[in-house]
């Protein structure tokens, strides 16, 4: 059944209700949940979650904060490198309520920008809310208008009756709160999430700019928030459209661009690629791409979105992430494209059911593209991280984290040239570094991954948030990549994988959770690992900081403290700035 059925179906299912002598019934039940509702707002709760101060509480790092528009001074201890100069930009939810609403999952909150920013061994720190639509609706009405991923935004219970039954079939409209990461298209800097906008922002102010809707440029309805760049400045993502033709998945192109653009300009934009879903009535969800220095790949994984569940869910007041569904009876499916021409590669590469939301970096050797990446066995985890869940502690804490699959870093290797003469059941990858299989079979090409780790790895609870010498090594062979350990619902170490021997450097403080690693090369750098890796560490009880990391030696050079209060985030470059 295509989306138009469901949509039909959807329609029936309306005339049902005005038809059938149900309706009477329902209009009852929504007459009297409007008025619980009505009551339910008027009632102060009491609100002393985030005082809670058992140890490692989670919800002790995702509480309100108020933003610091203008620049203040940090302590700082130890030495930061004078060669630094630059802001470190960071994205994430920073507010988790409006009025007596709040929000029920982790990315609902309202993005909050940071900025470090660091010269001559100072730094300054600065925080902004994005005044998204959603950001300025909510604060107006000092209430959830906007619905967000988790977050079903309750009808106005001053509406009438009419209008509030009748609100319950309207599809939400798709947030504008970029609170995943920072990135950058034609040199100028915008907030993204994963819709059809995102905002252009001034990188020194942090003021928020113009909306941009990828719609207006191009023919999609969403785009991810981790682009890739390539080494002439043109930026890659990864779209979506659905019609009457079904549901694709496109590969996006943005030219390059000077970074001075007094308005935000996507001009030339176009489309390399369009790959269908292969079902188009539950296409699959993802977060990010492979890209290579020839090469594109798209992960059409087993975590599938059910479009006419969703407009269901709108009736029955349920959000979007309870749409999605983790089907691990179902492959892994690996859309390879030309980067250059778009053309796409004819060999089907599928695998075992796995999920992934970052890649680690992908290269070409020898006929062959290797792919690194972080990697589940259970899709599941993207709808746990409910404020529900994570404001829990004691053993209902200990449930939830145990609960969570451990992400690890695996290597998938492609054969790029699968001859139709090739045997069938025979191991198609002849390289001396991987163990990584690739075996020709009726349908394809299934693939088996090599582990990127020895067992230490686990004893930090598997890792997340990988991070690269991206300037001079993305889409190159690298030996280095770093991330964060989660022996924790959140981040609690940072990491350093060597990938000759697979040997971990570690750095761990307890209580202390830091963020998405981001390295940053010295000027003068000889070696792979020539610089430093920075990280927003978050101390519940203690002023958090900037953390800076020699990143040959991963020990401490220094650290800028912060006097105001700071969420744990998601994702940030660093901007440097001669």
């Amino acid at each position: 059944m295509c989306l138009w059925d469901g949509l039909i179906l959807y329609i029936v299912l309306l005339l049902f209700f005005f038809c059938s002598t149900f309706f009477c019934v329902v209009f009852y039940m929504l007459l009297r949940l409007r008025i619980l509702t009505a009551k339910a707002m008027s009632k102060p709760t009491q609100n002393s979650v985030y005082k809670v101060s058992g140890k490692h509480f989670c919800a002790l790092l995702l509480y309100s904060v108020e933003e610091t528009p203008y620049p203040i001074s940090t302590v700082i201890k130890g030495e930061i490198p004078s060669w630094i100069t630059g802001s470190f930009l960071r994205n994430g939810p920073g507010r988790f309520e409006f009025g007596e609403s709040k929000f029920n999952h982790w990315f609902d909150g309202m993005a909050l920008m940071h900025r470090f920013h660091i010269k001559d061994g100072q730094v300054t720190y600065s925080s902004c809310f994005l005044r998204s639509d959603s950001y300025v609706q909510n604060a107006e009405k000092n209430r959830i208008v906007v619905s967000e991923f988790g977050t079903l935004a309750t009808p106005d219970p001053c509406k009438n009756i009419f209008a509030w039954f009748f609100s319950r079939f309207q599809i939400p409209k798709a947030t504008d709160n970029a609170g995943v990461s920072f990135v950058k298209y034609k040199g100028d800097f915008y907030v993204s999430t994963e819709t059809n906008f995102m905002r252009k922002i001034d990188s020194v102010s942090l003021e928020t700019k113009e909306k941009v809707d990828w719609s207006e440029y191009i023919a999609i309805n969403a785009a991810t928030a981790h682009p890739h760049y390539d080494r002439d400045g043109a930026t890659y993502n990864l779209g979506n459209s659905y019609g009457r033709n079904g549901f694709f998945y496109h590969i996006l192109r943005v030219p390059p661009g000077d970074g001075k653009n007094d308005v935000a300009d996507l001009s030339g934009a176009e489309i390399l690629c369009s790959i269908p879903a292969s079902d188009p009535r539950k296409p699959s969800y993802y977060h990010s791409f492979v890209m290579s220095e020839n090469y594109i790949v798209f992960i059409e994984q087993p975590i599938k979105l059910d479009p006419l569940k969703f407009m269901l869910y709108r009736v029955a007041g349920k959000s979007f992430h309870k749409v999605m569904s983790w089907n691990p009876e179902l492959e892994t499916i690996f859309h390879v494209a030309d980067r250059h021409t778009g053309q796409l590669i004819k060999t089907k590469y599928y695998s075992s059911a796995m999920f992934t939301l970052h890649q680690i970096n992908a290269y070409e050797d020898n006929g062959y593209l290797i792919m690194d990446m972080c990697c589940g066995d259970d899709g599941t985890v993207i709808g746990d991280f409910t404020m529900e869940n994570l404001q829990a502690s004691g053993e209902e804490l200990d449930k939830f984290f145990n609960s969570l699959c451990t992400n690890l870093p695996r290597r998938y290797v492609l054969p790029l040239d699968v001859k139709e003469d090739e045997p069938n059941d025979h191991n198609l990858i002849n390289l001396p570094y991987t163990t990584a299989t690739a075996v020709k079979t009726v349908t394809g090409v299934f693939l088996s991954h090599e582990d990127l780790y020895n067992d230490d790895l686990l004893q930090y609870g598997g890792l997340e948030f990988p991070q690269i010498n991206y300037t001079y090594y993305n889409a190159r062979p690298y030996r280095y990549f770093y991330a964060c350990g989660f022996g924790h619902v959140f981040g609690d170490s940072l990491l350093k994988m060597d990938l000759e021997g697979k040997k971990l450097k570690v750095w761990r403080h307890a209580g202390l959770f830091p963020s998405e690693p981001v390295f940053v090369p010295a000027p003068d750098a000889k070696d792979e690992d020539d610089g430093v890796v920075m990280s927003v560490v978050i101390t519940p009880r203690e002023s958090s900081f900037l953390l800076v990391l020699d990143a040959k030696t991963f020990t401490e050079l220094g650290r800028a403290e912060v006097p105001v209060d700071i969420p744990y985030g998601t994702h940030g470059l660093f901007n440097e700035m001669i």
